[in-house]
Order: C-alpha cells, then sequence, then structure tokens
C-alpha cells in the first residue's frame, strides 16, 4: 500500500500529469482537497473509489484515512491543487506516514503561477526586464513569514513576484510594495486560472487593488507584479538564443 501525493495543476482537468491521472485511476481511495479540486478531476477515479473531501478534516482525520487504508492494503491517491512543492501542507502529513512506515510518492503538477502566465498570454522573464520570479506569500493567520522574507526586499531585486494566498489582503500588498516599485509598475491578478469562472486584471500597483474591489475577487487568484508584464512586441529586447551571432552547438553543428 502506498499514499500517493499528486499535483493536480490549477483546476482544469486536463491540465494534470498523465503519471497524476494514471494514478488517479487505479487508486480505489482518493483524499482530495473540495474547495480547490474541480469534479472533472474525480472523473478519473476509478468506478466504486472512496472519495473523501479533505476540506472538514483535521490532520488526525486525515491521519485517520491513511490508517484505514493501510490496514485494508489499499492505495491512496491524495489530490492537492497546483503543484506539492510550496504551499502544499504536504511535510506535516509525509511526518505522519514515516511514523507509521507507510510508503509514499510525490506527483508534481502545473502550478498555479504558470497557469496564471499562460492566461495572461506571456512570460514572466523577459530579458532586460526580469530574469528572475519570487513566489511568496504574506504573513496570514495561519502561517508566519520568516523573519527577512518581506514584500519589500523581494520588490527591491526587480524580479516578477508572484504573490499567492494574498489576494484578499491586497492593499496590504500594494501598501508593501508602493514605497519600492511606484505607482506606475505594472500589476495583474489572475482569478480561478483555467477554471471555467477565470478572470484576469490588469493594472498597475496604483489602481489594482481598486479593480479587485470592484470585481469582488476574494479568494483563488494569484497576484503578479513586475516589469514584465508591461512588455510590448515594439522594443522588446528579443533573447539572444536564437541570433544568429550566438553561437550555440547544436546549430553550429547543423550548419556544418
Amino acid at each position: 500500500m502506498t499514499v500517493h501525493f499528486i499535483g493536480a495543476g490549477p483546476g482544469a482537468a486536463d491540465l494534470i500529469t498523465l503519471r497524476g491521472r494514471d494514478l488517479l485511476a487505479r487508486c480505489p481511495v482518493c483524499l482530495y482537497a473540495g474547495a480547490l479540486i474541480p469534479p472533472a478531476l474525480l472523473a478519473y477515479c476509478p468506478p466504486g473509489a472512496r472519495l473523501v473531501d479533505t476540506a472538514p478534516l483535521t490532520l488526525d482525520a486525515i491521519e485517520a484515512e491513511y490508517l484505514a487504508a493501510h490496514a485494508q492494503g489499499l492505495d491512496v491517491a491524495r489530490l492537492h491543487s497546483g503543484d506539492l512543492s510550496f504551499y502544499s501542507a504536504i511535510a506535516e502529513q509525509i511526518a505522519r506516514l514515516k511514523r507509521h512506515g507507510i510508503p509514499y510518492t510525490l506527483t508534481p503538477g502545473v502550478p498555479a503561477f504558470a497557469a496564471a502566465a499562460a492566461a495572461l498570454g506571456q512570460e514572466l522573464t523577459l530579458p532586460e526586464a526580469a530574469q528572475s520570479v519570487v513566489l511568496t506569500r504574506i504573513e496570514g493567520r495561519a502561517t508566519k513569514m520568516p523573519p527577512g522574507e518581506r514584500l519589500a526586499a523581494f520588490a527591491a531585486t526587480r524580479a516578477t513576484l508572484a504573490v499567492h494566498l494574498a489576494v484578499s489582503a491586497i492593499a496590504r500588498v500594494v501598501a508593501e510594495l508602493l514605497p519600492v516599485l511606484g505607482e506606475s509598475c505594472p500589476a495583474a491578478v489572475v482569478a480561478w486560472a483555467s477554471w471555467p469562472e477565470q478572470k484576469i486584471l490588469r493594472g498597475t500597483l496604483g489602481d489594482i487593488a481598486a479593480k479587485v474591489a470592484e470585481a469582488g475577487i476574494e479568494r483563488n487568484a494569484l497576484i503578479l507584479v513586475g516589469a514584465a508584464l508591461a512588455a510590448s512586441d515594439e522594443g522588446l529586447t528579443e533573447s539572444a538564443l536564437y541570433s544568429p551571432h550566438y553561437h550555440r552547438r547544436f546549430r553550429n553543428q547543423q550548419a556544418e
């Protein structure tokens, strides 16, 4: 028996990986985050599978589900939204599995920031605009931020910022970023990326909070901030990667 942690992707059922889909299809038990996993994804589960919405469950109750499946020798698919590598709260679940000697696997998923960039139709890194992306959040009731991990400090790098779990406090996000980046700094909010109800807002730090309030967006949204969001086709600095003057091993071999 194995517990398979699976990154379900940002929402659209066809954005789960093939490996994740195939694991779902053969696990007789599926634990899923009901508030974030669309019903269409559960259609990949086998007929008669035990489906458990973990939204109302405590960690102890989730652990009890793992132990019950372990006692019956039943593989478990544990669906988390997005990707497992950040903000997935799997570390504490894995610790308990290890305590009981229950094996587990991790299958990555499409992260929300990638889905948001696709919705915006653009890259988050561009030559001479930004070559780094900072994935971060703000301090909330459940999780404190470590010393030094502050939005203003990240903003000073001029990297593209992808701020998670913060749209309900967007005024606070803007207040922390404005002194560093200024009102004209490009900003965007993508809510429910890849879902049918997806919403896209574009603006600047000067007006994005008002646009979010007007649209009534309160959850399931990613805030993106940075110069790369404003890059236009005109005057775009092209990457040297495809320049005829940039020597690459494979291109030079082809020419020979």
